[in-house]
This record gives C-alpha cells, structure tokens and sequence, in this order.
C-alpha cells in the first residue's frame, strides 16, 4: 500500500523513519537486454547467457546501474507526496552495489527519509534506498537520492 503524504509538513516529522518496502519485482533477461540496448553496455556477463553460464557468476547478472535506474519504479510503490508541484531529481549519494542481481532474481526496496532540507526553490529531500535481493546475505544496491520538491 502506498503511503500518503499531504505536502511537505507531513514528510518533516519522519526524518530517520522508515518510508516503507515495495514489492518484488523479477529481474529478466530481457529488461537487461533492454537497458543494454538503451545504454550501449553491451558486456558479456550481462547480455551473453551462453557466455555468462561460465562466467564469475554462474549467469548473466543486471547491470548495477539498471538495479540504480528501478528506484524510480520501486520508490512509487511505497509512497507519495500529495500537492506538490513537481520533483526534480537533483543527484545521488554513497552509491553501492555490494551484490550482484543474477538475472531471474527479485528485488525490493527498503526506503528510509534521511532528510529534508528547505532551500530556496523548495525542499531537498534525501532518501537511502536498500535495493534488497531476495534470499540475499547483502543488498544488491544501497544509495541516497537526493531530490527537490516544490510544494
């Protein structure tokens, strides 16, 4: 279920909080086909089963920035900020992809509001994003996004 927000003043107080987890979502051969397409990252271990099958990881695995790029997606999941006038990405934080996602695996993710910083334009807001990999000892991606929302 999506959690609701009325504007900024009811984001402030959950700085430190825990936002909420999405749902899993399958990553397949073919969305990392996709976003090798779209990138030009065309690297055996990612595009290349055959290939990759006797690879470092036994199959083909996403690209750590397509785990990156499904924040988005996943972030729409868990919760929303009613009334604003738009959200502009304005860049990342501390971004790692301590695991690989072997194609075929789930993923979640797990948001925490790191902060929320009023500036003249709006507010920036960070959020760390634990991109999780189901059955994992270790995330597949950890990152902060750092946004500005115009109220």
């Amino acid at each position: 279920m999506v959690r609701e927000l009325n504007g900024l003043a009811e984001l402030v107080p959950l700085i430190g909080s825990e936002l909420g987890v999405s749902g899993w979502h399958s990553v397949q051969q073919d969305r990392i086909q996709d976003f090798a397409d779209a990138t030009g990252d065309q690297q055996w271990i990612h595009v290349d089963p055959e290939r990759a099958a006797g690879g470092p990881f036994g199959r083909p695995v996403a690209h750590g920035y397509l785990t990156l790029s499904m924040i988005p997606f996943l972030a729409q999941e868990v919760y929303r900020v009613n009334g604003l006038k738009m959200i502009v990405n304005y860049g990342l934080n501390k971004v790692r992809f301590p695991s690989p996602v072997p194609v075929g695996s789930r993923v979640r993710s797990r948001l925490t509001l790191v902060s929320v910083t009023p500036t003249a334009q709006g507010s920036q807001v960070v959020i760390r994003h634990e991109i999780q990999l189901e059955g994992g000892a270790r995330p597949a991606c950890v990152a902060e996004t750092v946004s500005l929302m115009v109220g």
